[in-house]
């Protein structure tokens, strides 16, 4: 029988890639749901081609513009982030691909997880911006599966013992393109620069992320909630050739590490598989070539963003909120050269000073923390 999915940000690199693995075994899934911002011609040929039941557009011109095109299509289209929501909810479909980019994931999440479906989470945001609701709906139910790389390698690894015998979990980080590179170097970073990520393939604003170790940063306060692990449980280890994924420590001394090249496919079809593994035809480790392996401590002091994390996730409530609505606005601005490499963690240390974290927020709580900081962080970008 077909695993009937929709795929949340389908026209995106994770989104296009979870497509990937649907069409290596197309009798195992029915495409129930697809979606995306604004990119439309994308979106119109995977409507043609998975004919799913519902689809939704984020932006209202583009949403009204694809119903025309598709008149011909038996595709309900949706509108709007009301749109996305219900199409998350969408009775059909027994599992939500969330692949959405930054804050727009944490509503759609939420109402997938009320509605019972399993979750296959690509959106680390979601996780930490609104990890209590989130979690709070997902473990009675047991309902999310990591899709990040590292997350996915953490869930594997604690197969091999049991939650009370965890020591630690170690989270795997490239380093991404500027790996070694001091403050003085990265002055005159250009955003051609920080999208050239030597080893993996994403989108813009996660390239940058894992440029300035902010996207380890969100990593780590996503292993916190899906771990259910203290913060001075979770390390983080440079790791330059993304062959090792992430590891567990155990408390006798053994580490559980997940190997493979570094490709998003595979954590994708573990996902869509688990608790199954399918065979693959995916790209292999040649054990017949020479392989490093090294490791390093992160450099805190040219990259703080890693630090900000771990500060932003250990006071909890609102200010995990408020640290990633601050980087999605630095983010978009460093990409529009509007503001230099270096500038972007003394803008969120900033946001952070200036915001008083609200404990146990309710996800309007949430909502009102995300629009204050954004609107501060433009306020202090403009001055």
């Amino acid at each position: 029988m077909s695993r009937k999915i929709s795929i949340l940000g389908s026209t995106g690199s994770i989104g296009t890639q979870t497509l990937k693995v649907v069409d290596q075994f197309p009798e195992k899934f029915k495409i129930i749901g697809l979606s995306t911002r604004g990119n439309i011609d994308l979106l119109e040929m995977q409507i043609r081609k998975y004919k799913p039941l519902a689809a939704a557009v984020l932006q209202q011109e583009k949403a009204l513009e694809l119903k025309k095109r598709i008149s011909d299509v038996d595709t309900i289209v949706l509108i709007g982030e009301e749109g996305l929501k219900v199409l998350a909810a969408w009775t059909d479909a027994e599992m939500v691909v969330v692949a959405l980019v930054g804050f727009s994931g944490l509503e759609p999440t939420l109402a997938a997880l009320k509605e019972g479906k399993a979750v296959a989470l690509a959106n680390k945001e979601a996780l930490v911006v609104g990890g209590e609701l989130i979690m709070s709906e997902a473990r009675s139910k047991k309902t999310i599966i990591p899709v990040d790389s590292e997350h996915s390698a953490i869930f594997q690894c604690l197969h091999a013992g049991r939650e009370n015998e965890v020591k630690k979990i170690i989270l795997t980080a490239s380093g991404g393109p500027f790996l070694g590179w001091g403050k003085k170097e990265l002055a005159g970073v250009q955003p051609s620069q920080a999208l050239k990520h030597p080893n993996w393939k994403m989108g813009a604003k996660v390239t940058i992320d894992s440029a300035t170790l902010m996207n380890k940063g969100f990593e780590v306060i996503e292993a916190h909630w899906l771990f259910n692990l203290e913060f001075k449980k979770i390390d983080v280890v440079i790791h330059p050739e993304s062959i090792i994924h992430s590891m567990v420590e155990f408390n006798d001394g053994s580490i559980i590490a997940q190997m493979s090249l570094p490709s998003m496919l595979l954590p994708i079809q573990f996902a869509l598989s688990y608790p199954e593994r399918w065979e693959s035809n995916f790209p292999r480790l040649n054990w017949e070539e020479k392989h490093s392996i090294n490791f390093l401590p992160p450099d805190q002091k040219s990259f703080p963003c890693l630090n900000y994390a771990y500060r932003a996730g250990e006071t909890g409530g609102t200010m995990p909120a408020v640290l990633n609505a601050a980087n999605e606005v630095a983010v978009e601005r460093f990409l529009e050269n509007r503001l230099s490499f270096l500038h972007i963690p003394v803008v969120l240390e900033e946001i952070m000073n200036r915001h008083s974290a609200m404990l146990n927020p309710s996800l309007n709580d949430i909502v009102k923390a995300d629009a204050w900081a954004r609107q501060e962080t433009i306020k202090i970008l403009d001055e």
